[in-house]
């Protein structure tokens, strides 16, 4: 073997011991599949963001090693605008991930999200190619992981598809797999599904509202409960494009108040910002202003497309908020904060999803507790 052969069967070996030990991996076959996998050839390049907001290009085949074998999520791939669009996912989510869906052998998976091919090649040593089927939209990153996994052995079926729309040409499906977030859980993707499977997926409700949910199959719906352990994946693309905000159109102030509620839920309170989404505009944007002296954050601001803007102030509450527009975003965000304080502050483990064809209904603590039915 050669030295990186050496370093890297070192390191994978490492990777898979460091999952164990920290309670992430508990299964000897994924732990036999992380230490046989060279991370590193599927994802020889790595992009990592500098302090003025470039990103920097990183040898993770090469001087970089050590990242590929790190708990870290890889940014692998960047649009024109220098925005992250393909991403590999830190593998102590994706093992927690693999054992949440209990896979067995002969089980048939479709994965959503091919990205660079690691998850796929994770899949295929434990259950073999013929067992492992994985989509992602764009067909030259289908078509790099698709040469890299063969240059490992491994050919799993992949192709060039919209996720939303699933591969049913090789269904049924015993468990799907999607490692990038959606606003809605396909139906097609449940009708995809062979009796008794699970799907777990990340649900993000308007402006990434939301957790991985973990869904069970039953003949006329999808249901089941948020994960405890909150995680987020980079959204499923389309062949569209979405409107952003624009700044010209932001209306003048109209209101002034103080509130008690969390300055910036999404970060801090993600069940409450939940509960915020499911009536909050879906287009927001979210940020911050920063102090002109100390050029630090001062505030979080809220923006929709239809000029709508409020700004909260950071720090102990009370908080100012101030706001114009025609929607009066943070009333929102307090109705919410009432009633997530009402319910005795649920976690993610309380809260659960049912989905039929025609509607989501989120519930709380068990089926028949519905809060709120979304529409498709």
């Amino acid at each position: 073997m050669t030295t990186t052969q050496t370093d890297w069967a070192d390191l994978a070996a490492a990777l898979a011991d460091h999952l164990t030990s920290t309670g992430d991996l508990h299964d000897p076959a994924w732990a036999a599949a992380i230490a046989a996998t060279p991370r590193h050839q599927l994802v020889p390049t790595a992009y990592r963001q500098q302090p003025d907001g470039t990103w920097a290009a990183l040898d993770t085949a090469g001087a970089d090693l050590n990242l590929a074998y790190s708990t870290t999520t890889l940014v692998t791939e960047l649009d024109d605008t220098g925005q992250p669009v393909s991403s590999s996912t830190k593998p102590d989510l994706m093992v927690r991930m693999l054992e949440l869906l209990d896979i067995h052998d002969g089980h048939r998976v479709l994965e959503i999200g091919t990205g660079t091919g690691y998850n796929a090649a994770l899949l295929a040593h434990r259950l073999g190619d013929d067992h492992v089927h994985s989509v992602d939209l764009d067909p030259a990153l289908v078509e790099t992981a698709r040469a890299r996994l063969a240059a490992l052995g491994r050919q799993p079926r992949l192709a060039a598809r919209d996720g939303a729309d699933g591969w049913p040409k090789h269904a049924p499906y015993d468990r799907i797999i999607a490692t990038c977030s959606v606003p809605r859980i396909p139906w097609t993707w449940a009708e995809q599904t062979a009796p008794g499977a699970l799907l777990l997926a990340d649900l993000k409700i308007g402006s990434g509202a939301g957790n991985l949910v973990l869904l069970h199959r039953h003949p006329d719906r999808l249901e089941g409960r948020f994960t405890g352990r909150w995680a987020g994946f980079l959204p499923m693309r389309h062949d569209t494009t979405t409107q952003a905000p624009n700044p010209s159109a932001r209306a003048e102030q109209v209101g002034e108040h103080t509130t008690t509620a969390p300055a910036e839920p999404w970060n801090t309170h993600r069940e409450l910002w939940l509960l915020a989404a499911l009536t909050l505009p879906s287009d927001l944007r979210r940020g911050y202003t920063l102090n002109p002296d100390t050029r630090t954050p001062d505030a979080a601001t809220l923006t929709a497309t239809d000029g709508s803007w409020c700004h909260i102030t950071l720090g102990d509450a009370p908080r100012r908020v101030r706001e114009g527009g025609p929607t009066p975003l943070w009333e929102h965000v307090e109705t919410a904060w009432q009633v997530w304080n009402d319910n005795g502050r649920p976690g993610w483990e309380r809260f659960g999803l049912t989905v039929t064809s025609d509607a989501h209904i989120l519930w709380l603590d068990r089926p028949d507790n519905a809060f709120h039915t979304l529409s498709r």
